[in-house]
């Protein structure tokens, strides 16, 4: 009788569902700034949605490199040591720097403007090998029609950008393409580290009408002090990045990145229920937010248009 319970019992334990594995996703951004912080959150809610929530089967690993390239590249070093299931390189920088350090495990790199500039993937549609992600290519044109519309009479725009970072060096072509139809002439400054945004922006002082900040994740870092040298000299300064609206910006028309990291999450649970990177086209962000600041546009004797202001997604008073 004990030995048919025990081959009964064993029976049941052969038809009972396997239990899920454990998994580890490591996300590693290139620096701390509201947009990517809230990228990592929205990848981090999009598996909580799907079953994979941190302390029940889910190990969420994250590091910032701290606006330091060579940092980037360590970390990227140290998550393929570990073999996590999937790494979630955040930023252009972050994600070549974990393409570079593996072709083996899964990269599902995320808030990256041009990955074929950036030489992530060769083709957008079948990136093939162990890589896929989310582009979130501004919509330029769009800016530049915004700019136009908040100030008539703009002439130059001036571009504060890190030259060496491959996402921002894509954009300035693609704003020089849009404002030239437009009679519009960009004027670049260049700053390579969060010291130097503030001289950057004094270089504009006199010389644009206007400053458009790309979604430039050193400028973005030291935001608050091109908007101090904005305020200063009473030059409306734009943002491809709607977080930044908040810190001083006039207005952004961009993504929310908070959707941009649910998007990118539900790219990473595909991969973890066995589809591989390579047969996943990377997707473009979806989306598309117009925040506008009042306030700041007083604080230098703007006045935005009503046209503008009414169809704001967000308003700041």
């Amino acid at each position: 009788m004990k030995s048919l319970l025990l081959a009964l019992a064993a029976s049941a334990a052969l038809v009972l569902p396997a239990q899920a594995e454990d998994v580890t996703v490591a996300v590693t951004a290139i620096v701390e700034h509201p947009a990517l912080d809230a990228t990592r959150d929205g990848v981090k809610d999009a598996l909580a949605a799907a079953g994979y929530k941190e302390g029940e089967g889910l190990t969420f690993v994250y590091q910032s490199a701290q606006g330091n390239p060579a940092t980037a590249a360590q970390i990227a070093r140290q998550f393929v040591g570990d073999a996590p299931n999937v790494i979630v390189p955040i930023s252009t920088p972050s994600a070549q720097a974990v393409v570079s350090a593996t072709q083996d495990i899964p990269v599902v790199f995320t808030a990256v403007s041009d990955p074929l500039g950036a030489q992530l993937v060769k083709d957008m549609q079948k990136p093939g090998g162990n890589v896929t992600g989310l582009s979130d290519m501004s919509p330029v044109a769009a800016h530049v029609d915004l700019i136009k519309e908040i100030l008539p009479q703009v002439k130059t725009i001036g571009y504060l950008y890190n030259s060496g970072e491959a996402n921002s060096v894509s954009l300035l072509a693609a704003l020089k393409e849009a404002a030239e139809p437009a009679g519009i002439t960009v004027v670049e400054s260049a700053a390579t580290k969060t010291a130097e945004v503030q001289g950057a922006a004094r270089a504009l002082v006199g010389r644009v009408d206007a400053v458009y900040v790309p979604t430039d994740n050193t400028i973005i870092s030291a935001l608050e002090a091109a908007v101090a040298v904005a305020e200063e000299a009473k030059m409306p300064l734009f943002t491809a990045d709607t977080d930044s609206v908040s810190r001083g910006s006039i207005a952004a028309l961009g993504f929310n990145y908070y959707d941009v990291g649910k998007q990118t999450g539900e790219v990473v649970v595909r991969i973890l229920k066995g589809e591989k990177p390579g047969d996943i086209a990377v997707e473009v962000a979806k989306g598309t937010d117009l925040v506008v600041n009042k306030s700041a546009a007083q604080k230098i004797g703007l006045e935005l248009p009503e046209s503008v202001v009414s169809r704001a997604t967000k308003v700041i008073d």
